[in-house]
């Protein structure tokens, strides 16, 4: 009974990873958003995101339908993974952009997951890959 019990859970686990997978897919609308400001583009519930990654500045830019979004209120929290190197920065609100200054290890491959919120509330998750 246990072995049983066992496969039903990892048949159960393997369809809800297949299922999440095919609607993250889904979400993508099958169409490539291009950089407006030489990033990477993402795109998360129906938002593009472009990040732009350079030694000194991080820039996150957002576009609704293209649109920009207004960032008044927002913050963004980037985890930019090189090899074993990891690093946390805030993005604060700018000119349109979510942004900061300091010093980055950001070269082609470092993997970025950011965390967009506005009033303490999620907004999206939205992950790249610098090129």
């Amino acid at each position: 009974f246990k072995e049983t019990l066992m496969k039903l859970s990892q048949f159960i686990l393997a369809l809800a990873v297949s299922i999440s997978g095919t609607a993250f897919a889904a979400d993508n609308h099958s169409h490539d958003a291009k950089p407006m400001h030489g990033g990477v583009v993402s795109e998360a519930k129906e938002v593009e995101y472009e990040f732009v990654a350079v030694t000194d500045k991080l820039q996150l830019y957002m576009r609704d339908h293209g649109k920009p979004v207004a960032v008044a209120g927002m913050v963004a929290k980037v985890t930019l993974l090189a090899g074993s190197d990891k690093q946390d920065v805030q993005l604060q609100a700018g000119d349109g952009k979510l942004e900061a200054s300091g010093s980055f290890k950001v070269a082609a491959g470092t993997k970025a997951v950011i965390a967009v919120s506005k009033a303490g509330k999620s907004v999206a998750s939205v992950r790249f890959t610098l090129k």
